[in-house]
């Protein structure tokens, strides 16, 4: 067996699911399934998330210029299935999917009470892209669910069960392979 060519593609998997929530300028909320973001820069820090123009929620994105990232666990993933192939314009997703809709601190589109992370940001550019549009925005603030806290103050969202998608498929993440920098670490000298 060997490798043979395939078409060209976003190939760049398994990706964040996550569920964006928005609030347009009438003060209606939406959430929106999105596999297509990620981490741009650190400091400042800031994201980006594609999005379809032909999406219910790319108006309230592009009207407000907020939204909020919402981490998934294992036990939300009905709903993230859910608000990715139903459309806001006549459901409400919060009311369907028995998630809690919460205040955010520093944007007018609410969080989700059951993610372990959420990520609220301000959109500081658009970029029309073609099939998607990416937004490139700032985090403003960030709100983490404490019970994944450790006594020295680490987070440890690993305990959330993560919930990550490929290839039309979400998974979770299974365990550990080793953490950032293991492979030159030293080893500890056991006591005799």
């Amino acid at each position: 067996m060997g490798k043979i060519d395939f078409k060209p593609g976003n190939m760049l998997y398994p990706l964040p699911a996550v569920l964006v929530t928005v609030r347009d300028n009438a003060g209606k909320d939406n959430m929106i399934t999105i596999a297509w973001t990620g981490t741009v820069c650190t400091n400042p820090p800031m994201l980006s998330i594609s999005v379809r123009p032909e999406r219910h929620s790319y108006q309230a994105l592009t009207e407000s210029g907020e939204f909020v990232v919402n981490l998934t666990t294992a036990a939300m993933t009905r709903a993230l299935d859910f608000c990715g192939v139903r459309s806001g314009k006549n459901v409400d997703k919060f009311a369907m999917t028995g998630l809690t809709r919460i205040r955010s601190r520093k944007v007018q589109a609410p969080s989700i009470e059951e993610s372990p992370v959420n990520i609220e940001c301000r959109v500081r550019q658009m970029i029309p892209l073609g099939s998607h549009h990416m937004f490139l925005a700032d985090v403003v603030h960030v709100t983490v669910d404490e019970k994944y806290m450790d006594e020295k103050g680490g987070f440890h969202l690993e305990k959330a069960d993560p919930v990550v998608y490929s290839h039309g498929t979400y998974f979770d993440l299974g365990r550990s392979r080793g953490s950032f920098g293991f492979s030159v670490r030293k080893k500890k000298k056991r006591k005799s």
